[in-house]
């Protein structure tokens, strides 16, 4: 006769060992269960970081304008394990010294702060990592929080060259506020006019400095363009300068009642000087970069610690400290291409405004070829008059 007692064992052997992994599971360690559930990105970012730590270290050449954003100790605070190492300079003197470094066999470059045409420079020379792979954290990778909800690259690959900088450029005119009525000029054809011949001074554009983004705003804007530049260079007995203090003092003292690509306005204004910049012209705007371009180099000594600074310098926090900075700079913040933070500490004059036409002198490298041609042969020839 058949046997039926199975069954009930099998009942029971099922529900202990329900019991038994239900007894497993709970003294498994909560940190454990959590780290089965944590997102890709949090993962990736973690190991990121521990890398970094026992790298220990971040270099990062820098221009001295936006230096201040870097000694902050905003990073330091941050990530107190990694050091931060910043090399400051012009953009040529920080070309120049990453490129004898490399042909000694040094790679101490990490991070690359420079304007678009360095920055395209190590990109045609293959000097450069990809960023775009490098941007870990969400609230950098989440394009809505950036300007027309996009992220902004420089090189055709749109993968190497990452702007964070997007300043509305008036022109960087100046002037006396003895002399000058601003109510009278609003229009950039306005400064041709006879009543202001020998009355202007600018910073010589063929030398490194102010003035770039606003000259390639002439050229460019199809309401001003080159014939505006022949008629400034040629027709308005305009005085070259080099030394930007002279720039500045002329200005002040009236010796010249107007300053193209004057340097050290807002500081001077700060200390009382009786100078102050032109406003929106009817033809519209500009929208500069200025030198910020972040670009990461190839074989970095810190590879790691490169993409925790990268991306806590396109963080909410890391652009609120880099505004926040060089409000205290000579001449003032930056707009940031960051939406989602204050503006308080950018100067009117260089935040965007909405319904505002803008004309992007930063989103080519060979924009100033012929700007600079045509600026060439106006001045060699009034030059010699």
């Amino acid at each position: 006769m058949r046997s039926e007692p199975n069954t009930p064992v099998l009942q029971y052997s099922n529900a202990g060992a329900l019991f038994l992994v239900c007894t497993l599971m709970a003294a498994v360690p909560h940190a454990v269960r959590a780290a089965e559930i944590k997102p890709a990105w949090q993962l990736l970012w973690e190991k990121t970081l521990q890398a970094a730590k026992k790298e220990g270290q971040v270099t990062v050449y820098v221009h001295s304008t936006y230096t201040p954003a870097l000694e902050s100790g905003a990073f330091q605070k941050a990530f107190p394990e990694i050091k931060l190492v910043s090399v400051s300079g012009v953009e040529l003197q920080l070309e120049r010294r990453f490129m004898a470094e490399r042909r000694a066999g040094k790679n101490l470059a990490d991070v690359f702060m420079v304007g678009v045409l360095r920055s395209y420079d190590f990109y045609q020379g293959k000097l450069l990592e990809p960023i775009k792979a490098a941007l870990i954290l969400p609230e950098v990778l989440d394009e809505s929080k950036w300007w027309r909800r996009t992220h902004y690259y420089a090189d055709p690959e749109k993968k190497y060259l990452f702007r964070y900088v997007g300043s509305a450029q008036l022109g960087q005119i100046y002037y006396n506020t003895r002399l000058v009525n601003p109510n009278e000029l609003n229009s950039f054809w306005d400064f041709v006019s006879s009543k202001w011949k020998g009355k202007i001074e600018a910073r010589d554009i063929r030398t490194p400095g102010t003035g770039g983004s606003a000259i390639r705003l002439f050229y460019y804007n199809t309401e001003v363009g080159p014939e505006f530049i022949k008629k400034l260079f040629s027709e308005t007995d305009m005085t070259i300068f080099r030394d930007h203090r002279q720039g500045l003092d002329w200005l002040a003292t009236g010796k010249f009642a107007i300053c193209f690509w004057c340097e050290g306005v807002e500081k001077g204004k700060q200390q009382g000087l009786p100078v102050e910049s032109f406003g929106l012209m009817k033809e519209g705007a500009a929208l500069s970069a200025g030198q910020g371009f972040l670009t990461l180099i190839n074989q970095a000594p810190h590879p790691n610690a490169a993409k925790v600074f990268v991306n806590w310098f396109l963080s909410r926090e890391g652009q609120v400290n880099f505004q926040r900075a060089l409000a205290q700079a000579e001449e003032g913040s930056p707009d940031s291409l960051r939406t989602d933070i204050p503006k308080d500490d950018v100067l009117p004059k260089s935040r965007r405004i909405d319904g505002v036409k803008y004309l992007d002198t930063d989103n080519q490298r060979d924009a100033m070829k012929p700007v600079m041609k045509l600026v060439e042969e106006t001045l060699g020839v009034a030059e010699k008059k």
